[in-house]
């Protein structure tokens, strides 16, 4: 809720208003009391479209519906003017969330129980607005509130009477689509007229989304005609549905609209639980949170008028049942593809009431910059980090010498290991804590304990400096989940600018180190062990421009410390055996014993997710067939693309004098990957290409510049021929990995959202350590990475 401003109603008919609620394009949403205490949602048109006769009759059939609609489970019309020079309309007060906030936002998919009844309670509001002869037409997440005692229907805005509207009238002009295509019936994508059974498909899509947390047809992967396309002829996946509710959605997903029952057969297979508590602890601590602010709320002193403030003037959009979390890119619209008519533009829910965010608004344009800037300094800092710095024991001492590769010395193994063992525990970590405060604590860490291993090495102390090289892994770890977690509540439906950027770095990150640290020469190695905590630090300076946010919903529930000792033991251990192998060049009894023992705490920690109460990466997260997609390709990618860097500089080490290093021709496909990551993928999510044609297009194009990047090398093609090449995969890459970023990680709930961008991260790296450890036990050119290359396409295709 926001204070009024100067040029703010003080009364609109007998309601005294006292806060903002929130703002449209078509009018203004006020929270008011009747003068016996009632509290309700006023809402006032804006007065340019209060002089159009033709509005005005469209705003008055609006108000028209939603009191004809009346009943337990919608939202009853209190009072109305729709003659006065502002015309207004009062509604009840709902004190919730939508559907979309509690599913998608705050809490996850409902357990069956609970959309059991959800599906009771619409079927009834249904047979309420049908009763009235309407047709709800755009029923979905974001129109149904959540309460303590049930659900409510909203937003009658583009509800049509089922006898004939006016021949003038905008409803009913041809090839006009309404609705939002993530809840359209097949008859709604193909045109056709509609009848009560279009809203029962609806109904339908609702409850999967409750009960899985996905859109029916995964609007977010498929531009608009595709997804239409799919809504009309496809059979919707119903993976996940409790097995209990299956034949009743089936049902209510008929494409054959006399195929599916009617709202009164719904409720009547649904009954029973009505008097039950329907939601589960953690939502209703929440509504009542909600419920004692609302009482709580004192009016403030009002704001001072800004330019254009009050009913007549138009406002951008206010956080309201909607928004969504902003993030560093900005918050975005509810699904790609998510279109309405001109006539439900006009009508934002009436009686949808707005809460405060859970985090600030977002400083607009160059803020939000900073903040994504921040988080590239942040993760380019860590994975830096992680090369530069790297030591070898050399005649007993130990020397600051960083190598692409493990080393017989233990403290080379430290940091990798705890960076791979941290990566999901520190995920979840982010997820209790809060993202942006996670991240502050794990890049001061990393910086502190990068001071730490700097005096360790300059005393010549290998405990030392292994313990703060293990430090470093650690703290790394956190900060990097907390930085990609964050990163994805700022591109909530779209991928962009934030992952491109993310994607950029995650590639360039360890070559940079690399680069830097053979440029100089071997005794003046040791001062650039402290550039990693130097970026760290200049990360902290700007951490204000980071969006604040708050912990999990985890009232009450225990965190999983069985679920994280298994999975840090797990990772850490296959990371160990890799790193060995790789470094030996043979599979050793140490490698063979770490890789078992990791494989099985892996496994047992995969069976411990599917119990636990407060699970770190809980099952439904990779149900999602889209995100379970991003997650295997990405793998694929780690093991065929970024393994690669590291003998492409070993094989390129003979090919160019001391003079002019192998890293010459790296230094093109660093810039390759940053342009094609955070410029050219970003623009072309944003003109429509899915992250799946993206990805198809980006894992061919790496495959080709690597192998001919390889064939160069070994026709002594010279520097233009293999910079060529490198950027020919660099463009690639900086593709494929923002569309696998956008793929695994768009829509996230953000309850889960720092223990997925870990496991993700985890898979990345830890299947990178494997296409290592497989060149150097082959040691040769690696032609198997270009295939694994074209392998990762088809799956990424399918």
């Amino acid at each position: 809720m926001k204070p009024l401003t100067a040029q703010d109603p003080t009364r609109i008919g007998p309601y005294r208003l006292i806060a903002r609620l929130g703002a449209g394009g078509m009018g203004l949403v006020y929270l008011g009391r009747s003068d016996v205490g009632r509290t309700v949602a006023v809402k006032v048109v804006q007065r340019e479209y209060a002089a159009q006769p033709e509005f005005r009759k469209r705003f008055a059939r609006e108000v028209e519906a939603a009191r004809r609609v009346g009943g337990r489970w919608t939202a009853d019309v209190l009072g109305t003017d729709t003659g006065a020079e502002v015309p207004w309309v009062a509604t009840q007060y709902v004190p919730g969330p939508d559907l979309t906030t509690v599913v998608g936002a705050d809490y996850g998919p409902l357990p069956e129980h609970s959309v059991r009844v959800l599906a009771n309670r619409l079927a009834l509001a249904l047979e309420a607005v049908h009763g009235a002869g309407l047709i709800h037409r755009d029923l979905k997440p974001s129109n149904v509130l959540v309460t303590v005692d049930g659900p409510r229907v909203i937003d009658f805005g583009i509800a049509r009477a089922m006898d004939s509207l006016p021949d003038g009238s905008l409803l009913t002009r041809t090839g006009m689509l309404i609705g939002s295509p993530g809840f359209m019936s097949p008859e709604q994508a193909k045109g056709l007229e509609l009848t009560p059974a279009s809203d029962v498909f609806c109904l339908g899509a609702v409850l999967v989304y409750a009960a899985t947390g996905r859109l029916l047809f995964g609007a977010r992967d498929t531009g608009l005609n595709a997804h239409l396309f799919r809504i009309a002829e496809d059979e919707p996946d119903l993976t996940d549905v409790p097995e209990s509710l299956l034949p009743l959605v089936r049902a209510c997903l008929a494409k054959d609209p006399s195929a599916r029952p009617t709202p009164e057969e719904i409720a009547a297979r649904t009954s029973g639980d009505e008097d039950a508590v329907w939601l589960p602890g953690e939502v209703l601590a929440e509504l009542g949170r909600r419920s004692a602010r609302l009482l709580d709320y004192v009016p403030e002193a009002r704001e001072p008028a800004a330019a254009g403030p009050g009913p007549e003037a138009r406002e951008p959009a206010a956080a309201g049942p909607e928004a969504r979390e902003p993030g560093p890119a900005g918050p975005v619209p509810e699904a790609p593809g998510a279109v309405a008519s001109s006539a439900s533009a006009v009508t934002e829910p009436v009686a949808s009431p707005t809460y405060p965010p859970t985090t600030p608004a977002q400083p607009p344009g160059a803020s939000r910059m900073r903040g994504l800037a921040v988080i590239v300094v942040a993760q380019l800092a860590v994975l830096a980090g992680a090369v530069v710095g790297n030591p070898a024991e050399i005649d007993g001492r130990v020397m600051p010498y960083p190598t692409p590769y493990p080393t017989p010395s233990p403290v080379s193994y430290a940091f990798a290991v705890a960076f791979a063992a941290m990566l999901v525990p520190g995920g979840h970590v982010a997820d209790r804590l809060g993202r942006r405060r996670s991240l502050v604590t794990g890049v001061t860490g990393f910086a502190m304990s990068g001071v730490l291993s700097g005096v360790g090495l300059l005393a010549g102390a290998p405990p030392l400096l292994m313990a703060g090289r293990a430090l470093q892994g650690g703290f790394g770890a956190l900060a990097t989940a907390a930085a990609l977690a964050m990163v994805a509540a700022g591109s909530r439906s779209g991928g962009g600018r934030g992952f491109g950027a993310y994607a950029a770095v995650s590639a360039c990150g360890p070559v940079l180190g690399l680069l830097g640290s053979d440029a100089l020469s071997f005794m003046a190695r040791g001062p650039l062990t402290a550039v990693a905590p130097v970026l760290a630090l200049l990360a902290l300076t700007g951490v204000r421009t980071l969006p604040l946010d708050s912990p999990a919903r985890t009232d009450g529930v225990a965190a999983d410390l069985p679920g994280a000792l298994l999975g840090f033991l797990g990772a850490g251990a296959v990371m160990y055996g890799l790193v060995g192998v790789a470094w030996a060049g043979e599979v050793g009894g140490d490698a063979v014993v770490a890789l078992g023992a990791g494989i099985v705490l892996l496994l047992v920690f995969a069976v411990r997710q599917r119990a636990a109460s407060a699970p770190l990466l809980p099952p439904y997260v990779l149900r999602d067939r889209g995100r379970r997609g991003g997650f295997l390709t990405m793998g694929l990618v780690g093991f065929g693309v970024l393994s690669l860097l590291p003998p492409l500089a070993d094989m390129m080490g003979d090919e160019f004098s001391h003079s002019a290093p192998w890293k010459g021709p790296m230094l093109p496909m660093l810039v390759a990957v940053a342009v094609s990551g955070g410029w050219i993928a970003p623009r072309l999510l944003r003109n429509g290409m899915t992250p799946a044609r993206m990805a198809v297009t980006g894992l061919p194009t790496t495959a080709a510049g690597v192998a001919l990047g390889i064939l160069a090398i070994g026709d002594d093609s010279g520097y233009a021929a293999l910079s060529a090449c490198l950027i020919v995969a660099g463009i690639g890459i900086g593709l494929t990995l923002t569309a696998l970023f956008t793929a695994a990680l768009t829509d996230l709930t953000p309850r889960h959202s720092g223990a997925t961008a870990g496991a993700l991260m985890a898979t990345l790296f830890l299947t990178a350590a494997l296409g290592t450890a497989l060149y150097a036990l082959l040691n040769g050119p690696p032609w198997w990475a270009a295939l694994c290359m074209l392998v990762a396409a088809v799956t990424a295709g399918r």
